[in-house]
């Protein structure tokens, strides 16, 4: 069998594979990029979508972008990640992680703003995790943090010393423009940091249309609100913890191998 990650990057490889054993399964897991961008205008991932005979969504709200010809072939597995204890917090400070390389699709700039946009009496510190992979993106970036000593870039760090970055947060931040299902934000709520996230399909799939921790994409102002309301108000606080909570058994790695297992039985392996 071939299991294939995203229906554009890997269209020859499941042209090739679909041409060569036309019989034998072949399951395609749809990324953001995928399920948002090209699936809509890209023939070759279209052509994808149709070769496959399984199709993986990452979140619930994944399956609305397909077609009911391609949803019924559509399973949704959500990622894992292994529970981490929360770790020890700034009791001066509160702070916020953001972690994604600095590109378009994950919108740095909108953190970057709603940190200019909070009062200087607030103790808040921005940690930044990501390369500067756009390079007009990250000069916007520095030139946004420049002198704001609340702002802290990071560069590119190892997944471990990531975790144990976010874990130590009072809150993640997820701005991104688009996700097919973020795994920074299952980093997150596995180590019991609550997030505040971009109002994308990507997001609601998997902490639900009604998490009280959704603004509008590209909203620095709106995300600015939600900050201080996080940092000042302990019911709001204590609300968003407890909804990301609610969702922490999705994403077990136990559940994703039993998920993974059954799409497997599926195929007829």
């Amino acid at each position: 069998m071939m299991i294939a990650l995203h229906a554009r990057r890997s269209a020859p490889s499941i042209a090739r594979f679909a041409a060569a054993y036309p019989q034998r399964p072949l399951v395609l897991a749809l990324t953001g990029t995928d399920l948002y961008r090209d699936i809509r205008s890209d023939a070759q991932a279209q052509r994808s979508l149709d070769l496959a005979t399984r199709l993986i969504v990452l979140q619930a709200e994944g399956l609305r972008e397909l077609s009911p010809e391609h949803a019924a072939k559509a399973t949704v597995i959500y990622q894992s990640a292994r529970t981490l204890v929360p770790g020890r917090r700034s009791r001066r400070h509160f702070d916020l992680a953001l972690v994604g390389h600095m590109r378009a699709e994950k919108d740095p700039l909108t953190a970057l703003r709603a940190l200019r946009l909070l009062p200087p009496d607030l103790p808040v510190r921005l940690f930044h995790i990501g390369g500067a992979l756009d390079p007009e993106i990250a000069a916007e970036v520095a030139a946004l943090g420049a002198g704001d000593s609340r702002y802290r870039w990071l560069g590119a760090l190892p997944q471990a010393a990531t975790r144990q970055l976010i874990k130590r947060c009072q809150l993640l931040l997820l701005p991104s423009l688009m996700e097919g299902g973020a795994n920074v934000l299952i980093e997150a709520v596995t180590s019991g940091v609550p997030v505040l996230g971009s109002d994308i399909a990507g997001n609601r799939g998997m902490l639900g249309a009604d998490y009280p921790g959704w603004f509008a994409a590209g909203d620095a102002e709106g995300l600015a609100v939600l900050i201080f309301r996080a940092a000042t108000d302990a019911g709001y606080s204590a609300s968003l913890s407890r909804r990301c909570a609610e969702r922490v058994s999705l994403f077990s790695p136990a559940r994703e191998c039993a998920a993974v297992r059954t799409l497997l039985a599926m195929t007829g392996l």
